[in-house]
């Protein structure tokens, strides 16, 4: 009897085993998934996002420069009618 129960544990031992050497292989895995997509948004994202924003940063403070100069304009033309 003893033996039948050993030859369980064992082998219910060596299936566990197996299936945690998979799950490993799977979080191993994931994680150079995980470590690719982050150096893919560090190095090609990040990089271009900032460059968006210089671009947009760049066209309001043009905008406000020509809406000042319109301003300018406006008044000048309002005082020559009156």
């Amino acid at each position: 009897m003893e033996d039948k129960v050993f030859e369980l544990l064992t082998q219910l031992y060596s299936e566990m085993n197996a299936r945690f050497d998979k799950v490993d292989t799977r979080l191993d895995k994931s994680e150079n998934e995980l470590l690719k997509t982050n150096m893919k948004i560090e190095h090609d994202v990040l990089p271009k996002l900032d460059v968006l924003f210089d671009g947009y940063k760049q066209n309001s403070e043009q905008l406000s420069r020509i809406e000042s100069e319109v301003i300018k304009h406006e008044e000048v033309i309002l005082r020559r009618i009156k």
